[in-house]
């Protein structure tokens, strides 16, 4: 259909809107299908949250991290439908396992499972804060957060795009860091909504918990290559997958790296499959020559195959 060479990107915590997959639960019998095995598996009405649930309950990491997972797979669902196909996938942070999904390395339901732990998981870790730094580079912020060490633990948790890093842990240590940042010329601090230091040594006691639940999940071989957060490289053995997963909790996300590898591969259009566009305007400052589209809804979806002819 496409003469691009395609890759399929999923979306992280902090994309979760309200009405999120409505449209295409109300047009697609087989979104209907995800929302009801989600629901089951979860012990609550996951399609209820994402289409009425407030602002503050869809902000929980016990509700956004399986609804982002279930409207993710929708969108991923309908398009694979039209016989667009992807030769690499990636996501962000939780988005890495609705792409696990999509590669066929890990069934629905049992991704469903372990996102559902890997929130309580999350939920339960140690108070921490996170913070986006606009405008310095990997270099400057890694020194802001060696200048503010001295009270608690501080690192880099996300290298999103050139001039966009997040960082992540106590929260004393974050202020300080943010105010070196400022001190250094960064553009804009922002303190991100979430209550944990994600992907921050803080939480390496949820992430060791989570290595046992993955050691009891089946995963296969993918259908096509998973480009994984942690390393940025492609991860095809279940072992490997199962490692990538468990550090990924501890460990920053290289998406800025992970975009750049898949370039590197020969890709040369991506497809941004959930709520938003998030991920959309990083890759679209990664790399500016890229066909960048998104499915959200059956409007976007149209879009997006009309693109793509």
């Amino acid at each position: 259909m496409s003469e691009n060479r395609i890759a399929f990107v999923f979306p992280g915590q902090g994309s979760q809107k309200m009405g999120m997959g409505r449209s295409l639960f109300d047009a697609f019998p087989q979104v209907r299908s995800r929302f009801d095995e989600a629901s089951s598996i979860l012990g609550f009405d996951i399609a209820r949250l994402c289409f009425e649930g407030s602002t503050e309950e869809l902000t929980r990491t016990t509700v956004a991290q399986p609804a982002l997972l279930c409207v993710g797979v929708a969108c991923y669902d309908v398009l694979s439908a039209r016989a667009v196909t992807g030769e690499l996938v990636a996501g962000h942070s939780l988005g890495e396992y609705t792409a696990l999904v999509a590669s066929g390395a890990l069934d629905f339901g049992a991704a469903v499972a372990v996102v559902n732990r890997r929130a309580k998981l999350m939920d339960a870790a140690p108070p921490g804060k996170m913070s986006a730094i606009i405008g310095l580079g990997r270099e400057q912020v890694e020194a802001a957060c060696k200048r503010a060490a001295g009270a608690g633990v501080v690192a880099p948790a996300n290298y999103n795009c050139p001039g966009q890093v997040v960082i992540s842990g106590d929260e004393m240590a974050v202020e300080r860091a943010e105010t070196a940042a400022q001190e250094m010329g960064a553009k804009r601090v922002l303190r991100l909504p979430v209550s944990g230091a994600f992907h921050s040594p803080l939480i390496a006691g949820a992430a060791k918990e989570l290595e046992q639940v993955l050691l009891e999940t089946e995963f296969r071989r993918p259908r096509c290559p998973v480009v994984a957060n942690a390393t940025a490289q492609v991860v095809e053995e279940p072992e490997e997958i199962r490692s990538a997963l468990s550090r990924q909790m501890v460990s920053c996300v290289l998406w800025e790296d992970s975009v750049h590898n898949m370039v590197n591969k020969g890709i040369d259009a991506f497809v941004e499959l959930g709520p938003g566009k998030v991920l959309s305007g990083l890759i679209r400052r990664i790399c500016r020559e890229a066909v960048v589209c998104n499915v959200e809804d059956c409007g976007s979806l149209e879009e997006t195959l009309r693109c793509l002819r």
